[in-house]
């Protein structure tokens, strides 16, 4: 069988963002037979139908292709005003285009956040899971990785060392290998 690919996606632009701490202790815990590479989406122009033609800019290009040649997503979600960050969303409303056969259809995802209140990013998460039903996209829904609280879980140097958090995050690592593994096996035995 062929090596699992996931692209992993964080929401927050920013450098120091815990979004991106919890995405790469994910990817740190993912077992090595799975290849992650990173998206980055800070320069993906705002969406414009104008400029969504056969040649769309290059930084949407690169992340369609990226999201294409991906067996599965790992998407690190911050929460914006009880809903989902612009940056991010805006990368999803490029990718999801065209409506009909984009990169996106049928493409599992695991989605995660953390976010500085007690509620962690839990309100971003159902948004995210209505807009991937649009673009019939497999979502794991089941277990949920939602950190609270996220500057008293990461340390200085952003490194997550509350045992009893890495053992559940454990189980949600275990949770998206199956779920990718499952959904990559169905597509190939078609």
């Amino acid at each position: 069988m062929d090596q699992l690919q996931l692209l992993g996606i964080c929401g927050s632009l920013r450098r120091g963002s815990y979004n991106r701490m919890l995405l790469r202790t994910v990817i740190e815990m993912l077992p090595s037979e799975i290849a992650v590479e990173t998206a980055e989406i800070g320069d993906i122009p705002l969406y414009n139908a104008d400029l969504d033609t056969v040649d769309p800019p290059a930084p949407v290009r690169r992340l369609r292709a990226q999201i294409a040649s991906a067996d599965g997503l790992l998407i690190a979600s911050p929460e914006y005003n009880y809903s989902v960050p612009g940056g991010l969303k805006n990368a999803i409303d490029w990718a999801s285009r065209p409506a009909n056969n984009s990169v996106l259809n049928r493409k599992p995802i695991a989605i995660m956040g953390t976010a500085g209140g007690r509620f962690g990013s839990v309100r971003a998460q159902l948004t995210w899971r209505q807009v991937f039903l649009f673009t019939e996209s497999y979502v794991m829904l089941k277990p949920e990785l939602i950190v609270p609280n996220a500057a008293q879980v990461f340390d200085d140097n952003g490194i997550l060392e509350n045992k009893s958090l890495r053992e559940f995050i454990q189980t949600y690592v275990d949770a998206v290998d199956d779920w990718m593994t499952r959904h990559k096996n169905s597509r190939t035995s078609k």
